[in-house]
């Protein structure tokens, strides 16, 4: 990895952490920047922190991160393979979804994450993270429920990417059917790493 990726990470890094562009600034124990390889070919881009991630200032490592490392394992990757982030940096009181105002100011860092990383795949995790990407990206979004699992391909100035929904991890834990959705499309994945990185 070059020595100019992994400067410009822990910089804006530091700057998440120090972040009060909004009021979940104030209210915070710690922002959550993302974790994994600066220079990972998949992204995995989350909603934002929940209570344990907030607690330990990194992304997926209370129920929904052990369910997320169980589906990487499964496809023959782990964390420090690819890199996992969140849309929003900072824990919404109570888990609650969060604003288009906190989306709006946390995503420039997202933005920036990803013209660092260049990541040539991008894996949204839930309907906010999903509307987003798809957007930025020059994609209509629809219901998760109808596009999760499915290709998409944007061209950026640094080469194609490939964009593919799925559903949360913790939206899994809550309703055990969209576990195996979630399963199946995580071993989608793999065939379409298999071919295209």
């Amino acid at each position: 990895m070059p020595m100019e990726t992994e400067r410009k990470m822990k910089k804006l890094e530091e700057k998440i952490r120090t972040c009060r562009k909004c009021p979940l600034g104030s209210l915070r124990r710690n922002a959550v920047p993302g974790s994994g390889s600066y220079d990972a070919e998949i992204m995995f881009v989350g909603e934002a922190p929940g209570y344990w991630e907030d607690q330990k200032g990194l992304p997926f490592v209370g129920r929904a991160g052990k369910l997320l490392d169980e589906l990487l394992g499964e496809i023959g990757l782990s964390r420090e393979d690819v890199y996992i982030t969140n849309i929003v940096k900072c824990r919404p009181p109570e888990n609650r979804d969060p604003t288009e105002d906190e989306i709006k100011a946390c995503s420039p860092y997202l933005d920036m994450q990803i013209d660092i990383i260049r990541p040539k795949v991008i894996v949204p995790l839930g309907r906010h993270s999903m509307n987003y990407i798809m957007k930025k990206f020059g994609f209509s979004p629809e219901p998760i429920s109808r596009i999760h699992g499915k290709v998409f391909e944007a061209r950026t100035l640094f080469g194609r990417i490939i964009i593919m929904p799925m559903y949360h991890p913790a939206a899994a834990l809550y309703k055990p059917p969209l576990k195996e959705e979630l399963r199946s499309d995580f071993h989608r994945l793999k065939e379409i790493l298999k071919y295209n990185l």
